[in-house]
Formats: C-alpha cells, sequence, structure tokens
C-alpha cells in the first residue's frame, strides 16, 4: 500500500490497430503542416522588411510557440498509439504537464498583448508608433513567457508533490492536470484549487483584456464614416479575434472550472483539437486573413 508509482502507461485512443494507424496518420500529418506553416511565417516575416511592425513580431512568437506546443505532445502521442511508447515516467510526464500549461498561459498573454496591440493601431492610429515602440514590444513579449510559465511553476511543484499508489493507467495520450488528479490517491484539493485560480488569473484575466480591447476596437470601427474605412480597419484585427475565439472557447472548458471530475473522455477529445488541431490553424488563418501576408508570400 505504501508503494509508489514510478511510471503511468498512457492509453491513447483505444481501439483495432487499423483505427489507431488511421489516427497515426491524422496526427502525423497535421504535426508536419503545423511546423511547416508557422515557421513559414516566421521565415517570412524576417525576410520581408515590410512586415517587420510589432504586430507580427507578436505573430512569430504565437508562431514559435505553437511549434514547441505541438512538439510536446504529438511525436509521444504518436508512440503511444502505435504501441510503441506507451510508458511515461513519473517525472516525464510532471514535466510535459508543467510544459504544456506554461506554453497554454503564455498563449493566451500573447494573445491579450496582440489585442492591445490592434487597439493602439485602430483606436489611436497617428500614436501608433510612439505608444508601441520596439522596447515595449519586446517588453511584453518577454512577459508573456515569464509570465506564462512563472504562473505553472507552482502548480507543477503542487503536482509532483502528489501520492500516486495505483493504478498508474493514464486514459490520454498526454499528461495532463485532471489525469494526474483522477489517479492520485492523496488529497487533490489543495491543487485543483491552486488548478482553478491560476486559471481565473491567466485565462480569465487575459480574456478580459481581449475583450474590452475588442469593445474600444469594435466601438472606434463604427464611428468610421467610410464603409471602406471600416472594413480596412477590421482586417486589421479579424485573423487574431478568429484565433482569439477558438483558443478560449476550449481552454475555459478545459481549465476554468472548480473541479476536475469531468469526462477524462470528453477532455481528450477537446485537448485533440486544442493541441493539434489549434496550432495548424493559426498559419493558416493569418495567412488567408491578412493582405499584407498574403502580399509578402506572393513576393
Amino acid at each position: 500500500n505504501g508503494t509508489s508509482v514510478e511510471k503511468f502507461i498512457l492509453l491513447g485512443f483505444p481501439g483495432t490497430w487499423q483505427f489507431r494507424v488511421s489516427f497515426v496518420v491524422v496526427f502525423a500529418l497535421m504535426y508536419t503542416l503545423t511546423v511547416i506553416g508557422n515557421a513559414s511565417i516566421i521565415a517570412l516575416v524576417w525576410r520581408s522588411s515590410n512586415l517587420h511592425t510589432p504586430m507580427y513580431f507578436f505573430l512569430c512568437n504565437l508562431s514559435f510557440l505553437e511549434i514547441w506546443y505541438t512538439t510536446g505532445i504529438v511525436p509521444k502521442a504518436i508512440g503511444v498509439m502505435l504501441g510503441t511508447s506507451q510508458t511515461i515516467s513519473f517525472s516525464v510526464c510532471i514535466l510535459q504537464l508543467f510544459f504544456l500549461l506554461s506554453l497554454g498561459s503564455t498563449e493566451c498573454f500573447l494573445l491579450s498583448v496582440m489585442a492591445y496591440d490592434r487597439y493602439l493601431a485602430i483606436c489611436y492610429p497617428l500614436r501608433y508608433c510612439s505608444l508601441m515602440n520596439s522596447v515595449l514590444s519586446v517588453r511584453l513579449a518577454l512577459s508573456s513567457w515569464l509570465g506564462g510559465f512563472l504562473a505553472i511553476s507552482l502548480l507543477a511543484f503542487m503536482t509532483s508533490r502528489l501520492t500516486f499508489c495505483g493504478p498508474d493507467v493514464i486514459n490520454h495520450f498526454l499528461c495532463d492536470i485532471d489525469s494526474c488528479l483522477a489517479l492520485s490517491c492523496s488529497d487533490t484539493w489543495p491543487v485543483e484549487l491552486a488548478t482553478f485560480l491560476i486559471s481565473i488569473i491567466v485565462v480569465v484575466a487575459s480574456c478580459v483584456v481581449t475583450l474590452v480591447s475588442y469593445m474600444y476596437i469594435i466601438s472606434s470601427i463604427m464611428r468610421i464614416q467610410s464603409a471602406h474605412g471600416r472594413k480596412k480597419a477590421f482586417s486589421t484585427c479579424s485573423a487574431h479575434l478568429s484565433v482569439v475565439t477558438i483558443w478560449y472557447g476550449s481552454t475555459m472548458f478545459l481549465y476554468v472550472k472548480p473541479s476536475a471530475q469531468n469526462s477524462l473522455d470528453l477532455n481528450k477529445i477537446v485537448n485533440t483539437f486544442n493541441t493539434v488541431v489549434t496550432p495548424l490553424l493559426n498559419p493558416f488563418i493569418y495567412t488567408l486573413r491578412n493582405k499584407e501576408v498574403k502580399l509578402a508570400l506572393r513576393r
């Protein structure tokens, strides 16, 4: 009874061999497109002098984050579904959980910073260059990265102190907080409370900043007299608004809740969308909805 679990077994998506292989093919294809798409955006911004603005600097940070976010999940998930790498040590499990949540928190902060950048660009167009200068944009990006990792440090430490004495099977293709709490044989209430409070601070607070920014943006756009002017102003933030809607919808479902006792199967589906599909959609959304990026791509 006093034996602690040192390794976990990840179930992935149980089913026939053909079913799991089809998932592997989809995951591998989406992972490849995600890395290529986001790396292409970074290279495109790097090579195009007309894209050297704060907006695209933040976009490069987001693309860089998406590459590592999906890299920390998909290769291991493919090994789990093929049956070649279903076990994961306790320390690696906590490490994956830490990076998954830290990068997710960083993305929340980055999206709110990008919303603030669009607010300044649309509401104060004549003062934008002086308000959002290179020094401030670097500070905001750095604060997003540091804030994301520092916010999850305490939660990862508290999870690592939990006792696991069996069972050792995780009904998932990755180590997430809900799965760890479900397997722990010690009191998980402090970790659940910390998860909820950190989620409120990170997800809800950054979402409020984003919503307030867009309230001012929409108000400013509606005051523009010409229809062409309104369309042009809205086109500068429509791609970011699409990404924000997709990201916060799934993230709030996963983490902003008072208890971890949700359906793990449902969490698995939403996590698939959040960690595999969303990083793939972001580069395509920004490319297809942004005239400057399409023009730079043609060049």
